[in-house]
């Protein structure tokens, strides 16, 4: 007999749950990234930070609409194959399982070390912070490995302390902030020219970094009571919460250290504002939240890792789908899967490091990997939601045309911003974005033949 999922969730625990997925440590270093392309002009950094949040919003909106007409299906690759069909839903899977998840895993494996290095007062530049990068991204690859249960746990309790740091900047700074005068001048002060040739273009691309994962929380649609209301409420208003908390953090940490400070000091200015606001002491503690805060999206983003090959394993599709479907039976983890996961992303943290974090290793193939795969996300939302509005004929007139519209609009912004702001550098982006999507069709034209 085939059991079904029980309706548990509420609205409020779906709210808590967006907003535990979306919210991570994208935020805490795309801060000072944004301020930097804005040349330290700080309202333009809020009006990306409030444009990245809108397009997230109305996306968030259309994709749930879309998870209350499928309620079995739980994730992107799916609602491709869905909506297109098969083939779709694999090279989505594919460019998830090789680009997204690993590239985005290294980001966040990099981003832990930096903050930890910070906190204990080392270098945050060179080989040092790579081999500690390195050291978390295995350790928390051991710990999915070994004990899911335990990276569970940690997941769980991770949600709760990263929102300490980010709420209490971002009250206590505003107001410390105002009451100094500090605030004010950061907002009217603008520090030097921009790094970026289209700043406000280039920040909110960005930005979608620290928006990104709301996604994942269409999955839970068919465990959640009166899913059709409730989702697209839980969706839309984690979302708004989420980005109110991002352009509030951003104005407390402007209450905590000026502009410039922030632009040179990076991290290491995190750090000062933060004790500068709540004392020395209490400044580390908070610093300590924000390492945990990262460690936690890490953890979160290697259980996708590990389960990439996995997913397309499981439709028989991929390569070696017959070794890769294999489940531990002691610890019930597709270990294969895993294995190329963990491997995939390594390559990647290295990838990163030699194009982002030194001189320039591989030339104008040297791209942020942090943010171009992110908007390619973006892109293949559109023909998902084109389909949505073909397929979907009983729905109301702004739920299957306006929803669906707005986010197409929202998509092509990202895209085009993109495009305007890296120029050149997504042209050779598309190149090994291509390669590696040819690689991918290789086991599909086999699979045929």
């Amino acid at each position: 007999m085939e059991s079904k999922l029980i309706k548990r969730f509420g609205l409020f625990t779906a709210i808590a749950m967006v907003i535990g997925i979306v919210i991570g440590s994208g935020v805490f270093f795309k801060a000072e990234k944004i301020l930097k392309l804005t040349g330290g002009s700080l309202p333009t950094g809020i009006f990306a930070w409030a444009i990245g949040g809108a397009i997230m919003i109305v996306c968030a909106y259309a994709f749930a609409i879309l998870a209350t007409r499928y309620e079995k299906v739980n994730g992107l690759v799916d609602y491709a194959e869905a909506s297109i069909g098969p083939i779709y839903g694999y090279f989505v899977g594919w460019f998830m399982a090789t680009i997204y998840y690993p590239a985005m895993t290294s980001v966040l494996a990099w981003a832990s070390a930096r903050y930890f290095s910070v906190l204990m007062g080392w270098d945050i530049t060179g080989g040092n912070c790579l081999v500690l990068a390195g050291f978390f991204m295995v350790a928390i690859y051991a710990i999915n490995a070994l004990s899911p249960t335990l990276a569970g746990r940690f997941q769980v309790s991770t949600t709760a302390i990263k929102l300490i740091p980010l709420i209490l900047m971002a009250l206590v700074g505003t107001i410390v902030g105002f009451s100094s005068g500090m605030t004010v001048e950061n907002f009217t002060t603008k520090v030097g020219v921009a790094t970026a040739e289209h700043p406000l273009l280039s920040a909110v691309v960005a930005s979608a970094f620290a928006y990104e994962g709301w996604i994942i929380a269409t999955s839970i649609n068919a465990e959640l009571k009166d899913a059709k209301k409730n989702l697209p409420r839980a969706l839309v208003l984690g979302t708004m919460v989420v980005a109110a908390i991002y352009i509030l953090y951003s104005i407390g940490l402007s209450g905590g250290v000026t502009n410039e400070e922030l632009m040179k000091s990076g991290e290491a200015g995190a750090k000062l504002a933060f004790s500068t606001v709540f004392g020395k002491f209490a400044g580390t503690g908070l610093m300590v939240l924000v390492v945990i805060s990262c460690l936690g999206t890490l953890n979160g983003l290697m259980l996708g890792c590990t389960r990439g090959f996995y997913s397309l394993a499981a439709r028989d599709m991929g390569p070696y789908p017959k070794m890769f479907r294999q489940v531990d039976p002691v610890t019930n983890m597709p270990s294969n899967s895993a294995t190329i996961g963990l491997l995939v992303t390594s390559a990647w943290l290295v990838y990163f490091y030699g194009a982002n974090l030194t001189e320039p290793w591989f030339g104008k193939f040297s791209f942020d990997s942090s943010e171009l795969p992110i908007v390619t996300i973006y892109a293949l939302y559109l023909p998902i939601l084109a389909m949505m509005m073909v397929k979907e004929k009983d729905l109301s007139p702004f739920k299957r045309f306006v929803a669906p519209i707005l986010a197409m609009i929202g998509s092509l912004f990202m895209v085009f911003a993109a495009i305007y702001a890296f120029k050149m550098t997504v042209v050779y982006y598309l190149i090994v974005f291509a390669v590696i999507m040819l690689l991918g069709a290789i086991p599909l034209y086999l699979k045929k033949k």
